[in-house]
């Protein structure tokens, strides 16, 4: 997800903070401090207020972190790979390299971050109780009962049978099971999930002609997302059943055209854009890849200090980069095709750079495949996962 900050690693699996979880965290705090608190527990000092509102809101977050981290470990005791763990103003995202192998690894994967929403809004119902009996305090009960509500909402939600919610990784689970078939499973989980989008969007919108309230507003963005969302996923979905089969070395890129990491923007410019028809370049040292630098990249650099700015400094770096082999398929790629890598992969075998795979490379593929099958399952592209600017074309004579 671009626009993510890096904060560390938990349970081994890199964790990054959207910037917009800023504002749902900013929303939350403020809310609480300044409507829901002082509403339902007066005569508190404002700072209390302020104090019980920040820390709601930071337990939130750590509890949506827990939900993916739950996620992120099955997946990896599954044999699983988690790329990273993404957290943002909607809730959580653990992107897993590889998708699962039966249905019930299915369950076992989606199943167990409801479950853990749902266990810590049990466990902070059972404080606030405690709290209520030994006569606590009021405020620091309804930071506790807060917690629990939001989670156990969270948990119920969560279980819709829709994707791109863990309920319509159930739901499709129990589909692949009845019919055998995960592709049909999966679109149809992916329709749920349109059906739930437009119906979450008529309530909001309903909620601000009818009432005016602004919780219209997040019914309209919880609704915009899972429309996007899910016909996004069906997309996917009719994109990787195109592509099964196919390995990366049959529809890589060969012999990308390379550049090395200290020249000069301005030596690039003048002396290598003009003379090349592609628009994305591999960074190599000694042959293995440490970059890649895309025109785009190359725009953002003013004029005046393209002379003593290296590509190194402006490319996507080595350890952002999205690298496979030839061996590996298609498929299994498509979920990494993401990040500052623009929608390409950089194919590597021991180490050393031999070719390069970019969303017109596998729409070719996915043609291909289409007129193959006469007509199968339609080719729509590779959807938002590989939208860049520009290609990176196959040399001529292949």
């Amino acid at each position: 997800m671009s626009g993510s900050l890096r904060v560390g690693r938990v349970a081994g699996v890199p964790v990054a903070l959207n910037w917009s979880v800023v504002v749902i965290f900013v929303l939350i705090a403020a809310g609480l401090a300044a409507g829901n608190f002082p509403a339902a527990y007066p005569g508190d000092p404002a700072w209390a207020y302020a104090v019980a509102g920040l820390a709601a809101a930071i337990v939130f977050l750590a509890g949506l972190l827990a939900h993916e981290v739950s996620h992120a470990i099955v997946a990896s005791r599954n044999g699983l790979r988690v790329e990273r763990i993404t957290l943002w103003m909607l809730g959580g995202v653990a992107e897993i390299r590889g998708e699962a192998r039966n249905p019930g690894m299915e369950v076992r994967i989606a199943g167990i971050g409801p479950l853990v929403s749902l266990l810590q809004g049990v466990a902070f119902a059972a404080v606030a109780a405690g709290i209520w009996l030994a006569g606590g305090t009021g405020l620091v009960r309804g930071v506790f009962a807060w917690l629990a509500l939001i989670n156990v909402a969270l948990a119920v939600f969560n279980v819709l049978p829709a994707a791109p919610l863990d309920g319509g990784r159930l739901l499709r689970a129990v589909l692949w099971k009845r019919f055998g078939d995960r592709t049909r499973a999966a679109i149809a989980a992916a329709r749920a999930g349109r059906v739930l989008g437009a119906a979450l969007i008529a309530l909001g919108l309903l909620a601000l002609l009818l009432r005016g309230t602004i919780g219209g507003l997040w019914f309209l963005l919880l609704g915009w997302f899972m429309l996007a969302a899910a016909s996004a996923e069906e997309r996917q979905t009719r994109t990787v059943a195109a592509l099964s089969g196919i390995r990366v070395g049959d529809i890589m890129s060969t012999r990308p055209q390379t550049v090395p990491p200290g020249m000069s923007v301005a030596d690039f410019v003048d002396h290598h854009i003009m003379n090349s028809r592609h628009t994305t370049f591999p960074l190599t040292d000694d042959g293995s890849p440490v970059g890649l630098v895309t025109l785009d990249r190359v725009r953002q650099v003013p004029r005046e200090r393209r002379g003593d700015t290296s590509l190194r400094e402006v490319a996507c770096p080595a350890d952002q980069l999205t690298l496979t082999t030839p061996g590996e398929r298609v498929n299994e790629l498509l979920p990494r095709l993401n990040g500052c890598s623009d929608g390409r992969a950089l194919v590597v075998e021991e180490d050393h750079l031999v070719g390069i795979v970019s969303p017109s490379d596998i729409n070719r593929a996915m043609e291909h495949q289409t007129l193959r099958r006469d007509g199968g399952l339609g080719a729509e592209g590779i959807g938002a996962e590989g939208a860049v600017i520009g290609q990176q074309e196959r040399p001529r004579g292949r």
